[in-house]
C-alpha cells in the first residue's frame, strides 16, 4: 500500500459508510450487504497504521489536531469557575462548580472519580487552575480529564467548540492510532 491515500477510494468509502449507516444496501468486496439503522449517532474513525516505526526503539509521540467540525457533538462539559464564569455557564446552559463546590468534594477520591467520570472535559478560570490540583489532588490528572484554561478575555462557547472539535492521539505500544474525525450525522463534504 503506498503511503499516499487515494481520494476516489476515500470517497467511495465515506459514501458507503453514510448509506450503511441509513440501512442502505452497499457491494463489500463481491457481496451485498444490507445496513442497519441505528438508534444513536455513530461515531466514524479513521485507523492508521504506521510502518516502518519501532515503538520499543523509537520515541513514542501525543499530540492534537484541530477538525474543522465538530465529530462529538455531545460531548458533557463542566466549568470550574470563579462567580463570572459560573454565570456565564449559567446563562448558556453549561453545569460549572465554584471553588466551595470543589471544596465540598474535600479530595475525596471517590468523589473525585465520580466528578471525573460524569463529564468528558473540563474548563477552569485562569485564577482556578492552580488551586484545581490542591482542591481535587491527582484526580483528574489521572483521567486525563485535567481542566483547559479559560481566560477571562475568550468566550466561553466559542472555547467548548474549538474543545469539542480537537481530537487527541498517543502513540502506545502499537503501531495503529484510532481517531474519531466525524459521524454519520454529517453530510460527506465534511
Amino acid at each position: 500500500m503506498s503511503n499516499k491515500l487515494n481520494s476516489a477510494l476515500l470517497e467511495k468509502a465515506v459514501t458507503d459508510i453514510l448509506a450503511y449507516s441509513a440501512g442502505e444496501t452497499i457491494t463489500m468486496g463481491k457481496k451485498e450487504v444490507t445496513g442497519k439503522k441505528r438508534n444513536f449517532v455513530e461515531t466514524i474513525e479513521v485507523q492508521v497504521t504506521l510502518k516502518n516505526y519501532d515503538p520499543q526503539r523509537e520515541k513514542r509521540f501525543a499530540g492534537t489536531f484541530r477538525l474543522p467540525a465538530v465529530p462529538r457533538p455531545n460531548l458533557k462539559c463542566c466549568m470550574l469557575g470563579n462567580a463570572a464564569h459560573c454565570e456565564q455557564a449559567d446563562r448558556i446552559g453549561i453545569d460549572h462548580m465554584s471553588v466551595e463546590d470543589l471544596k465540598k468534594l474535600n479530595r475525596n477520591k471517590k468523589l473525585v472519580k465520580k466528578l471525573a467520570k460524569k463529564y468528558d472535559f473540563f474548563l477552569a478560570s485562569d485564577n482556578m487552575i492552580k488551586q484545581i490540583p490542591r482542591l481535587l489532588g491527582p484526580g483528574l490528572t489521572k483521567a486525563g480529564k485535567f481542566p483547559t484554561l479559560l481566560s477571562s478575555g475568550d468566550d466561553m462557547q466559542d472555547k467548548i467548540e474549538e474543545v469539542k472539535s480537537t481530537i487527541k492521539f498517543q502513540m502506545k505500544k502499537v503501531t495503529c492510532l484510532n481517531v474519531a474525525v466525524a459521524n454519520v450525522g454529517m453530510d460527506k463534504q465534511q
